[in-house]
């Protein structure tokens, strides 16, 4: 066997001092100082390796280092593999300096993952939980996606091209549970009561989530505190919603309406092409008999949106994205769009479906779940059937109220509705449906939508458009 060269037994040391720093808190002072050395020879700071310097700390001081974290962690291809050989050929004249970038790779991937995956225990402080979330952004960018997005609420897990590495999907739910155990271990209350301590927080969906379990307990400076909070998460996430669903909600060139003859219609190229039997050679001059423009007009028809969504505490994601994207849908042009939700009893938020803030305020998450109630309230409000979608967001846990539920859903979809079952709509992706409605909705033609909100949205543009 070969001996391994220095470069390797680099990489080994910063690797196996991780290892030991994400089990045990405790340092290992051979690992510690081998680290050291390292980081060192190979001319990166020595703060890499403080577990309580934050990323935005190092790049800040070493502003070099932040293109390097972008993609840090993006697998690479054959292509990248020949390009880093120097010439190509694959003969091995670059392995040198691959092992040395391997090296600096390791060191700056560690200080990423130690940041982000060892959060200890004990109380957490604003200023931990603010620190914890922009190191799990520079991971987010490690993975090859834009900060924000695999921990929920805020974005795709991947563009269009689906770009977004594979590990993306597997990752993004255990992020999702660290930074929930931050908030959790947070004096909320204390916190909130406290404006400086309150603006060091970054709005998160596990941070809203407990600020609307907690806001009936809330009041004065505290109450004030959370509800910025909230209305800055919603902000957040309508302004990147918005722009998905203008992308999705465009509707068809309506060709029947003669396009209207102003300049910025004018179609130049058609113009040349079908005049081109006019072209005098002798003067070298094109002459124009006709003008020709472009279809502008879009279809348009009027339609009703109901949006019903399950505000048992198992669905919190599902009620703070649905809630925003059915206002931004109310916003849209001849959509008529109406919001239901529900546990054990139904509440018709549709007066507040613009301001998706107002309706989070008068949400009370947590009970059961009673899908029939539900049903009841949404059934008076379908006036026409085939204009009608019904969006119904739930893990349809409903027990001894399934059969009822699915009868209600049957008869609805038989009458020309389009019924859309959404089992989540988080950016995580980590959801459980009720297997007994999911055989159901399958056989009835109408599978489950689960993952991602695009995929709702998705759904909708055929229905808008």
């Amino acid at each position: 066997m070969l001996e391994a060269v220095p470069d390797d037994n680099r990489r080994q040391v910063l690797y196996w001092r991780l290892l030991a720093r994400l089990f045990d808190p405790e340092e290992q002072a051979g690992l510690e100082s081998a680290s050291l050395a390292v980081v060192e020879d190979i001319g990166l700071p020595p703060a890499l390796l403080d577990p309580q310097t934050a990323v935005d700390s190092i790049v800040q001081r070493h502003p070099e280092l932040a293109p390097e974290f972008d993609g840090l962690m993006v697998p690479e291809t054959e292509t990248d593999a020949e390009t880093a050989d120097g010439d190509g050929d694959g003969d091995g004249d670059g392995d040198a300096r691959d092992r040395a970038a391997e090296v600096r790779r390791a060191a700056l991937v560690s200080k990423v993952l130690l940041n982000v995956f060892a959060t200890g225990s004990g109380a957490v402080g604003a200023g931990q939980l603010s620190r914890w979330q922009s190191d799990a952004g520079w991971l987010e960018r490690a993975l090859g996606c834009r900060p924000g997005e695999l921990r929920g609420g805020r974005g795709p897990t991947a563009d269009a091209g689906g770009s977004a590495p594979a590990i993306a999907p597997t990752i993004g739910p255990e992020l999702g549970a660290i930074e929930a155990d931050l908030v959790r271990r947070m004096h909320l209350r204390e916190v909130l009561a406290d404006p400086a301590l309150a603006a060091r927080l970054t709005p998160s969906m596990s941070l809203i989530e407990q600020l609307l379990r907690d806001k009936n307990n809330l009041s004065g400076v505290a109450l004030a505190n959370a509800k910025a909070l909230i209305r800055r998460f919603v902000d957040e996430v309508a302004e990147v919603l918005r722009t998905q669903v203008e992308k999705a909600t465009v509707g068809a060139i309506d060709r029947s309406i003669p396009p209207k003859r102003v300049y910025r219609n004018l179609d130049l190229d058609r113009t040349i092409w079908k005049n081109l039997t006019n072209y005098s050679p002798e003067e070298e001059r094109l002459y124009v008999d006709r003008l020709y423009y472009r279809h502008t007009a879009r279809r348009t028809t009027p339609q009703r949106l109901i949006v019903v969504v399950d505000q048992s505490g198992s669905m919190v994601d599902s009620m703070v994205n649905c809630t925003i994207l059915a206002s931004i849908f109310a916003g849209l042009p001849k959509v008529d769009v109406h919001l239901i939700a529900y546990d054990t009893r139904a509440i018709d938020l549709t007066p507040w479906v613009n301001e998706p803030f107002e309706v989070l305020l008068r949400t009370k998450l947590g009970g059961g779940n009673d899908g029939p109630v539900a049903m009841a309230m949404a059934r008076p409000k379908i006036a026409e059937p085939k204009n009608t979608v019904l969006v119904w967001i739930s893990d349809f846990y409903e027990f001894g109220r399934s059969q009822p539920l699915f009868e209600g859903i049957e008869e609805v979809h038989r009458s020309g509705v389009k019924f859309i079952p959404v089992g989540s709509v988080t950016s995580s992706g980590r959801q459980e449906v009720n297997p007994w409605f999911r055989e159901r909705f399958k056989t009835l033609g109408t599978p489950v939508i689960s993952g991602h909100i695009n995929k709702l949205v998705h759904e909708l543009k055929t229905f808008l458009t």
